[in-house]
């Protein structure tokens, strides 16, 4: 993992237009001509196993991806209708729902006004750094 790259703040809808770009090294994605190779979302677990071995159900209002869990978070009991912030290595698959392989996660259930203002981050994320990047490879 190249944590050079930024995990970029996005909703599911955008990670259906990421492509992967050939590499011999690492596994990485372009979404308008950015870079990365983690993503960083924020939603509702719509599923959770009680074993914590199956991957999680993350729907950020925007559409579905699937959570792998790490052993260092397997501890906790994720429950669905939790409220979490997930940032992790992206990974597209073929005929399935893309996955995020968690390197943090957070249960922000107590926080109130949470998924506005996270809406409210994607949109300034985009205005602040990622639009002039795009703008600059167009």
């Amino acid at each position: 993992m190249d944590y050079s790259l930024a995990a970029l703040k996005v909703v599911c809808s955008e990670l259906k237009l990421a492509r992967e770009v050939p590499s011999q090294t690492q596994t990485s994605f372009t979404l308008g001509g950015l870079l990365f190779q983690r993503a960083w979302l924020q939603g509702v677990l719509v599923s959770a196993s009680d074993n914590q071995t199956h991957p999680l159900l993350l729907d950020d209002g925007t559409g579905l991806i699937h959570l792998s869990l790490t052993a260092d978070f397997r501890h906790r009991l994720w429950k669905p209708g939790m409220y979490v912030m997930v940032v992790g290595g992206y990974l597209a698959r073929a005929g399935e729902l893309p996955m995020i392989k968690i390197h943090k996660i957070v249960d922000l259930s107590s926080s109130p006004d949470r998924e506005a203002m996270w809406y409210l981050e994607v949109i300034e994320a985009y205005k602040l750094f990622y639009q002039p990047l795009v703008e600059e490879f167009m």
